[in-house]
């Protein structure tokens, strides 16, 4: 199990000030940390135990500030499992921002979609899941729990909070943006997925999902 370690002085007074709402931001979003305010930034490498990225496009950076006045939390750049990370390093970054007093995470990627009503560039809500790699034994909570951080078993019926879906639903009407809404397929990558593959994942996911091709 990796160990949570305090940050360097220079690091830890930088993140002071806890944070509310966290942001991972994936491939082509990693823009969104250069627009916030009072911000603060640490490379992922001045961090004990942190995981370093090695995809093209992923800064490789942790930036606090604030957006839209709401104080935020960012991860410029995430690391992926067919990076050659375990699971435990890939999720160990939202145990940190969880100990830095994030409370409401956001979580954005660039996928494929197998739903032939989507287009590409459709912005979609995902309202739950299909952890592939979970199945195949490949899930973050094994191994000894630290029961600081959360359950030996959780309750993931509501790990998409509903109150939260439904203000996106909110503001998209709003704000007349095109919304999609379907269920997410975690799938290991790094190849793209073959013609055989997506009718599999079609038949579980009733035809709903937005499937990945790096988790």
């Amino acid at each position: 199990m990796l160990t949570i370690q305090p940050l360097q002085p220079q690091c830890a007074r930088s993140f002071r000030n806890r944070r509310s709402v966290g942001l991972i931001l994936g491939s082509g979003l990693g823009r969104l940390a250069d627009e916030l305010g009072n911000a603060a930034a640490v490379s992922y490498a001045e961090i004990p135990n942190f995981p370093r990225t090695h995809v093209v496009g992923h800064a490789g950076r942790l930036v606090s500030g604030s957006l839209e006045g709401q104080a935020v939390l960012c991860m410029q750049g995430r690391v992926h499992f067919y990076e050659g990370y375990s699971m435990q390093q890939v999720t160990f970054p939202v145990r940190v921002m969880q100990l830095l007093g994030v409370q409401t995470l956001i979580v954005t990627n660039a996928a494929g979609g197998i739903n032939p009503a989507f287009a590409p560039g459709d912005i979609m809500l995902i309202t739950d899941q299909l952890n592939f790699l979970g199945m195949g034994g490949h899930n973050p909570l094994i191994g000894p729990n630290d029961e600081q951080l959360g359950s030996r078993f959780p309750d993931l019926s509501g790990a998409y909070d509903r109150d939260l879906a439904a203000l996106t639903r909110q503001v998209a009407r709003e704000k007349d943006i095109p919304l999609q809404q379907g269920t997410y397929a975690g799938l290991a990558g790094a190849q793209l997925r073959n013609p055989g593959g997506n009718p599999h994942v079609a038949r579980h996911g009733r035809r709903r999902c937005g499937h990945v091709y790096g988790f």
